[in-house]
């Protein structure tokens, strides 16, 4: 049991008045005896704390004399506990505790082996122990406030909070320190001599450190050292600083100089490369401003800002500009070209607002940023024609009927042709739908209750431009604005049981602002197209009706049999389509002067929403579409139920027939189809364009049956098979992600490589994610993290009898770790048409504990380039590195 201490602590104070005769009999006999080894210690309880005997105010008719009471240095409880024994010797004023000792008292809190307490002298000491063993074992945990200290001993007052460590092991933020000997002036300054400081986790045995002298440490604000020496796998390095000064801050983030890395390129001279600040504005949002200068004229100019705000919203803008010279002035390979590019992610949180959301996901700039920047190793964004933008906002009002609307701007960027398609903004409007003839909440069962109708507005304010007229006043002098208006009228019913109908009525209304006109020119003696300004509109309607149905049908082969049963489903469906002529919308102009010859012609030719048709359609089409299902007897003799397997998840069959089409009426019977093999790790797709029809010399499809010309009944023009196949060494691994090739509109996968932001290299170009059961625990049983990502494409060509392959390319991506520490990965490929290797990269990491070393190699190509990179991983150190690279390209 724990001694009561507060009879020890009155007697003390007694005696100090002098009184001790008076009850030294009666305290005697209230004392408790010391435990012995083998006795249990219980926790600490109420009863078990030390208390202020001066805080009591006990009636006593006894007068005190002058002396004056000496205080005691107990400000509160004094909770204690050991698991071997507490001893208290009343004398020495001592309190020893060994065996997993713990004491409590105000803030702080201490854990050791051993603790003796002097309540005299306010003081406490805490040591190690040794085992059964003779090794060291459970080392004093002191704990004040959020400081946690960890040494081989330590004495601490409480009075003037001092404090002397040996040994001491702390962390603070990113930081581990340890001490030889620390000093503790006050709450807040710790002097420390013959300190190391690392950001490795094993500060005993780090594979890198600082070695310093002297270190005043300031907890959540600073690091102050003398003389500094950085020390790596216990060598010291001629890289020292005479002082050296590192701010510790508890915030998620602290504003700071970003420092450049120094390289060199044949074209462009030395430069320094990604220099800048970083500015931490908020929790809520940062900024980070970076530039390059190149020795030959180059620079460039990056910003990026991160922000969020929790439940509501986040993103990320990205802003980046170049102005790149290539060789020197007067030489034949220079030029000088500038390039920017814009990215801008923007999501909301669902929760955030219910009925209204915003969203943005912008990537613009100019059409060779990506092929020709500084600053990124851009592959598969490379490869890719396309950037494209969208900014949108929705928003529901619940009237009704329920309506919505929506706000969109979009942009597309052809890199090749350098056109740009934009539209600002793109208005939608709609009205949910309506069921005339149906009661409110009634059942919608039949031809004429299951009618309904919708109303649906779609607005545009589009732009056609190019690259170098981007948002210059010549963009918008050319905008066209149109309005579409739809109404749709359509009903569903069954017929026989087993038919499904389904039938509309379509009414459009199309309005422009922006017609034109033809007519000829006397004075050109040519067929002049001139724009016309105004308000102008037209209106066509169709109809549309389907029929079809499901079928099924499975074929036995017997419960004994490894086949059991093949099941088959089939749903047919054939369809009807008019549209009359709208042959009112159409005019007539002179092709020459003697206005003999006439053409017709639409004033609303090229509009975004099309034109009126001038002949009537009159559609059929067949659709058939099959799925193959097997049931097979499962491997596992345990389960009794069969095992299901998708033979094919899809065979379609599709063509149809115009009946007002004087010729060539039957369109090419289109084959589609796609299955799953290996668990649904292999994908497999087909198709092929079937032509009942013959062709001339001349490669012209004529009006005569291919059967009819002396050959098959079909004429196979085009076909095509697209495989894929992913796997790697767990099924429950996650699939790699290309962040960054996906952020500059290129591939998500790393199939085409992966692309490397030069000033972010210090992030990972692997998927760092740990699997528990991808350790290391016997050399020849270990199992090592794996994956592999496989495409294979073929294309065939027959338009004009040419029969041959024209496309047949295999890509491959793998990506290995060698060892727990080595980090391997490849893309390439092979096209068996051009007969050459497609784009390769090379990818290579090592883990050096609290470093990491990077290369990353194109070896051929456009986009022929290297990159290493050896750095500390902590954000605090990031600084710490060294980078070189070689863009072979430019």
């Amino acid at each position: 049991m724990h001694t009561n201490l507060f009879n020890i602590v009155l007697l003390s104070i007694f005696l100090s008045l002098g009184c001790s005769n008076l009850y030294s009999q009666d305290i005697k006999k209230k004392q408790t005896t010391i435990p012995s080894k083998k006795q249990e210690v219980k926790k600490p309880t109420q009863e078990d704390s030390i208390k202020n005997p001066l805080a009591e105010s006990p009636t006593d008719t006894i007068k005190l004399d002058t002396i004056k009471v000496k205080k005691t240095f107990l400000n509160g409880k004094v909770k204690y506990t050991a698991e071997k024994y507490a001893k208290i010797e009343q004398k020495k004023k001592l309190i020893t505790l060994y065996d997993k000792a713990e004491l409590y008292y105000q803030d702080v809190e201490l854990k050791s082996g051993i603790i003796v307490m002097d309540y005299e002298k306010n003081e406490v000491y805490a040591g190690r122990i040794k085992d059964s063993l003779g090794n060291y074992t459970q080392f004093p945990n002191f704990k004040q406030g959020s400081n946690v200290i960890e040494p081989d001993s330590i004495r601490f007052n409480f009075k003037t909070k001092k404090a002397l460590i040996w040994n001491s092991r702390s962390s603070q933020g990113e930081f581990n320190v340890k001490a030889a000997i620390t000093k503790k002036e006050n709450d807040s300054v710790y002097f420390l001599k013959g300190a190391r400081f690392t950001t490795s986790k094993d500060v005993d045995n780090p594979e890198y450190y600082f070695q310093t002298n002297k270190i005043k440490f300031i907890p959540g604000k600073k690091i102050v050292t003398g003389f500094t020496n950085m020390v790596i796998e216990g060598v010291p390095t001629p890289l020292f600083l005479p002082f050296a000064y590192f701010p510790l801050s508890k915030e998620t983030s602290t504003s700071g100089i970003i420092l450049p890395s120094y390289n060199d390129s044949n074209d462009k001279g030395f430069s320094l490369q990604n220099g800048g600040y970083y500015f931490a504005l908020s929790d809520n949002y940062n900024l980070t401003v970076v530039g390059d200068y190149y020795t030959n004229g180059s620079y460039a100019l990056g910003v990026q800002s991160s922000y969020a705000n929790r439940y509501h919203y986040q993103g990320n803008i990205n802003v980046r500009f170049e102005n790149n010279i290539t060789s020197e002035r007067g030489y034949p390979d220079y030029s000088k070209t500038k390039i920017y590019n814009i990215q801008w992610s923007h999501s909301q949180d669902s929760k955030a607002n219910p009925n209204s959301t915003f969203s943005a996901s912008v990537n613009l700039g100019s059409s060779e940023y990506f092929k020709e920047t500084i600053n990124q190793v851009n592959v598969g964004s490379s490869l890719n024609n396309t950037l494209s933008s969208s900014i949108s906002y929705s928003t529901v009002f619940h009237s009704i009927p329920e309506s919505r609307l929506s706000l969109t701007a979009t942009h597309s960027q052809n890199t090749n042709t350098k056109v740009i398609n934009m539209t600002l903004p793109t208005l939608q409007f709609s009205l949910d739908r309506i069921y005339p003839f149906a009661i409110n909440d009634g059942a919608k069962k039949g031809v004429f209750k299951n009618i309904n109708l919708q109303y649906n507005l779609n607005g545009r304010n589009s732009f056609v431009t190019t690259d170098s007229l981007f948002f210059k006043p010549e963009m918008f002098r050319d905008s066209e604005i149109g309005f579409q208006h739809t109404i749709p009228l359509s009903t569903n019913f069954k017929i026989f049981k087993h038919f499904s109908v389904s039938s509309s009525l379509n009414y459009e209304e199309v309005w422009y602002f922006n017609t034109i006109n033809k007519q000829y020119d006397d004075q050109l003696s040519a067929v002049v197209t001139t724009d016309v300004k105004g308000f102008d509109s037209f209106r066509t309607y169709s109809s549309s009706t389907s029929l079809g149905t499901t079928i099924y049908g499975t074929f036995n082969f017997g419960e004994d049999k490894k086949i059991k049963s093949i099941r088959h489903v089939m749903r047919p469906a054939i369809s009807h389509s008019y549209t009359p002529s709208f042959e009112k919308y159409y005019d007539t102009y002179a092709t020459d002067g003697s206005g003999a010859m006439q053409k017709d012609y639409t004033r609303f030719e090229g509009g975004m929403y099309g034109a009126p048709g001038m002949n009537s359609s009159n559609f059929v089409g067949f659709n058939l579409s099959n799925t193959f299902e097997a049931k097979v007897t499962d491997k596992d003799s345990t389960k009794t139920e069969a095992k299901k397997i998708m033979l094919l998840n899809n065979l379609n069959f599709s063509t149809s027939y115009n009946f007002d089409a004087t010729e060539l009426a039957w369109a090419p019977v289109r084959v589609s189809g796609g299955t799953q093999f290996f668990d649904n790790k292999l994908s497999a797709n087909f198709g092929a364009t079937l032509d009942p029809y013959a062709i001339d010399n001349s490669g012209n499809r004529i009006d005569t049956f291919n059967i009819n010309n002396g050959g098959s009944l079909f004429r196979m023009t085009s076909a095509n098979l697209t495989m894929n196949y992913a796997l790697s060494s767990s099924d429950s691994k996650k699939e790699k992600k290309n962040s960054q090739g996906k952020r500059n509109g290129g591939r998500e996968d790393d199939l085409f490589g992966s692309d490397i932001d030069v000033g972010s290299v210090r992030n990972s170009q692997f998927d760092d994610e740990e699997e528990g059961e991808d350790t290391v625990t016997e050399f020849f049983r270990s199992k090592l993290p794996w994956d592999m990502t496989f495409a294979y494409s073929l294309t065939y060509g027959n338009n004009n009898r040419e029969k041959k392959i024209t496309g047949n390319s295999i890509m491959i991506s793998a990506n290995a770790d060698l060892t727990t520490k080595w980090k391997a990965g490849i893309s390439t490929g092979y096209d068996f048409v051009q007969k050459g290797v497609t784009f390769t990269q090379l990818r290579f990491e090592r883990d050096l504990m609290s470093w990491r070393m990077d290369f990353n190699w194109t070896p051929f190509g456009d986009n022929a380039s290297w990159n290493f990179y050896i750095g500390i991983k902590s954000g605090i150190l990031s600084d710490i590195k060294w980078e070189k690279r070689n863009l072979t390209n430019q």
